[in-house]
């Protein structure tokens, strides 16, 4: 068993030596859909959206976020509010509760109803008063201690209602009031274990309210009132009566304001005044909660456009940080410029694409983009020329070039749509060959043209590919041209799926050359259902599938005509994973989305590097859908539909020749070995040696192959260095050298 035990930490040592490092990690969501609202003591708007929580302080216009890299557990939250001692308590769907204390910038997190038995566990409500917060939840209601975080109690049971039901909300006045999904609950007087069903007095619509299912309660005027799925109720201390019969839908919520009674339903926000309608506003979308700030006045938690304004019918506007416009990342890319670019989805998403410049969000739709004529992106690709191209589910694509958008679609392009409507034509992949010409790949050609062609001239070729026969192939995805111009694509239609190439052999109009095949698990491949295709720095093709990954090695033998010579294997490190995308760095690693989280593999995929989860690292979500990396920084985008997450390794395109190091931080504190020094201007595959002023060498190793390489400031004994000046050195394989120094200071 010691043996064992031995030979595994080795092993274990050896892929946490060789793994890159990621640091400097950042969450990017939408948080455009705010599920609830409050307001501080110092007029700051809380938000809790579905990517994270934030805050907008009206007098500076500065908006603050916060996501998982800022110490938040919870994703998608449901509910917020503000204790005694100003700290923000946010709940999520999840049944996670995230505690901001603003003082010091710091998170804490009650994971005691995560970590539950339940089935359900979101946070419906939290509410605020005195040392107690108390949690509405799907099962009941819970209390906590706000100073020091620990459960008080729990409520599962209020008079005959059915144990652990859904608490929508609470009203805490001088006695506690429980709105569930069967009822109001309200405490009885003098009662005081109210864990005990007795304690209770509970009202539905046998007593009078329009509904059982209770919203929201409030004390308006003297009187209860209560709203429910149907409308509002009034209660007389016995049983209830219709209030405001005109208001007879979903009521949402109940806000209080002087004399002055909100009322939030469907569509609509109803101002109250003696008890009358005065006046209302129309909302667009559903809201579903209710705030008053004293310097913007009635805010609303809105479900798709952030907080909405609301002070007259012709001025209402949103609040919400700048993101991108949904938490939806099908499909990403980085230009040479540095600028991630985001596919949104299909057309069932509308929420057209996405710009990142390092700071700011920029979103493209119908609405704002003259010319656009789809909301529906589904891949995007970046060319060479920085030119950046979106595939559409239906019209076409749009190609974007020094910020003008043009449109590919059905005139004098060839283009056809599908079997079922020419006129649909999805576009779902781009690649560009070694004389610059543009491939298209077709979803599903009804003239059967899957593979297009446009010259730097703008002449169009339509190609079909042999292999297919007369059949209708369509989900075609996945298309990358290689090296010798073989155009790879796969298909997933359940009478042709597998891997295809094409290659017309060096002519667009004469094809007696051309090669094509089609290859399948009869090849060696590990299935049939491929998710992704990349093309790594060695000219092998990366398969990524429902059942691990497979490498074709030897692709050039295609263009002789033969498959006979290809080399398929299977990545063995990956076999157990569902793949869903792929992605290749500047030193030849291949990072790896899979419904179970983020890996990293070396170079050919004999050994696990890293693996990022949900619990070891800030990812939004284990489902990785989409991948891209910025070989000018180093810099991976990690996109889930819970948002997007990007961090920075030492993976950066390497110079071409060295010029000078660029070494920091400078001077170099050695604190126990915690730290690194970065050594940047490195040439691929470096040799790197840190020497005394008086020529003794201290350690040699090697860089990751790319920009950079790190040193940890220990000898080759594996101790610390003393304080002093040390030379570095980097060479690479043709004994071109560069120097530098550093000052390293030894605590």
């Amino acid at each position: 068993m010691k043996k064992q035990l031995g030979i595994l930490f080795v092993i274990l040592l050896s892929i946490i030596s060789n793994a890159q490092q990621a640091s400097n990690w950042k969450n990017y969501t939408s948080m455009q859909t705010a599920q609830a609202l409050v307001v501080s003591s110092n007029n700051s708007i809380w938000a809790a959206t579905t990517g994270g929580g934030f805050s907008y302080t009206p007098s500076t216009n500065i908006y603050k976020t916060l996501h998982r890299t800022d110490g938040l557990q919870g994703i998608n939250l449901t509910a917020v509010t503000v204790d005694t001692y100003g700290k923000i308590w946010f709940g999520s769907l999840e049944g996670i509760i995230d505690v901001y204390n603003p003082v010091n910038n710091t998170v804490s997190s009650i994971l005691d109803i995560y970590n539950s038995n339940y089935n359900v566990k979101q946070i419906t409500d939290l509410k605020s008063s005195g040392d107690t917060i108390y949690v509405s939840t799907s099962y009941g209601v819970s209390l906590i201690n706000a100073q020091t975080l620990l459960f008080i109690d729990s409520y599962f049971t209020f008079g005959n209602f059915p144990s652990s039901i859904q608490v929508n909300s609470t009203l805490k006045t001088n006695i506690l009031y429980a709105c569930t999904v069967n009822g109001l609950a309200i405490q009885a007087q003098g009662a005081t274990n109210l864990s005990a069903p007795e304690s209770w007095n509970v009202y539905d619509s046998v007593n009078g309210l329009p509904s059982s299912n209770v919203y929201k309660v409030a004390l308006y005027n003297g009187s209860l009132i209560a709203g429910t799925t149907y409308g509002l109720g009034i209660f007389n201390g016995t049983t209830w009566q219709s209030f405001l019969p005109q208001i007879n839908t979903n009521v949402y919520d109940l806000l209080v304001n002087n004399d002055t009674l909100f009322i939030l339903s469907r569509g609509l926000i109803s101002v109250c005044v003696n008890n009358s309608v005065v006046k209302t506003y129309t909302l667009n979308s559903i809201s579903v909660r209710l705030a008053y700030s004293n310097s913007l006045g009635l805010l609303a938690a809105d479900s798709s456009n952030g907080i909405i304004k609301v002070f007259n019918t012709s001025s209402n506007y949103s609040i919400y940080p700048n993101g991108p416009a949904a938490n939806l990342f099908n499909n990403l890319a980085v230009d040479n410029r540095s600028i991630l670019w985001c596919a949104s989805g299909t057309d069932v998403t509308l929420k057209g694409f996405y710009e990142y410049k390092g700071s700011t969000w920029t979103n493209y739709n119908e609405a704002n983009t003259p010319g656009l004529i789809s909301n529906a992106f589904h891949v995007v690709y970046a060319a060479p020329d920085n030119s950046v191209y979106f595939g559409s589910w239906g019209k076409g694509y749009i190609r974007i070039r020094s910020d003008s958008i043009s449109t590919f679609y059905l005139n004098g392009t060839g283009l056809k749509g599908i079997n079922v409507d020419s006129n649909f034509v999805v576009i779902s992949g781009f690649g560009v060959d070694s004389k610059s010409n543009l491939w298209i790949l077709n979803y599903g050609a009804i003239n059967l043209r899957t593979l297009n062609m446009i010259t730097p001239n703008s002449s169009w070729y339509n190609f079909y590919v042999p292999v297919m026969g007369t059949q209708y192939v369509d989900q075609c995805f996945n298309l990358v041209v290689d090296q010798y111009d073989t155009k790879w694509f796969s298909s997933l239609n359940q009478n042709a799926a597998g891997l295809y190439y094409y290659n017309e052999n060096g002519s667009d109009t004469n094809l007696s050359n051309e090669v094509n095949g089609y290859l399948t698990t009869a090849n060696g491949l590990s299935t049939n259902s491929i998710s992704s295709i990349v093309m790594d720095a060695l000219g092998d093709l990366w398969v990524g599938t429902n059942l691990g990954a497979n490498i074709i090695s030897n692709t050039q033998s295609l263009t002789s005509g033969s498959a006979a010579n290809l080399s398929i294997t299977s990545v063995y490190v990956l076999d157990e994973y569902t793949i869903n995308c792929l992605a290749v760095d500047p030193i030849n690693d291949k990072w790896v989305g899979t419904s179970q989280g983020l890996l990293l593999v070396n170079s050919d995929g004999s050994q696990l590097l890293a693996s990022y989860n949900t619990q070891n690292s800030p990812l939004m979500s284990n489902n990785i859908v989409s991948l891209a990396i910025d070989k000018n920084n180093g810099t991976v985008y990690v996109g889930t539909n819970s948002g997007l997450t990007s961090f920075q390794t030492p993976a950066i395109q390497p110079k071409v020749s060295f010029t000078k190091l660029f070494m920091y931080p400078s001077p170099f504190v050695l604190k126990s070995g915690t730290n690194q020094l970065t050594i940047d201007g490195l040439v691929s595959n470096s040799n790197i040696k840190i020497i005394t002023i008086y020529g003794k060498l201290v350690k040699e190793f090697s860089s990751p192959g790319g920009r950079v390489a790190y040193w940890d400031g220990t000898d080759i004994n594996g101790k610390l260095v003393g304080s002093g000046v040390y030379i570095v050195v980097a060479y690479d394989q043709n004994n071109n050298l560069v120097t530098g120094k550093i000052a390293v200071l030894r605590q």
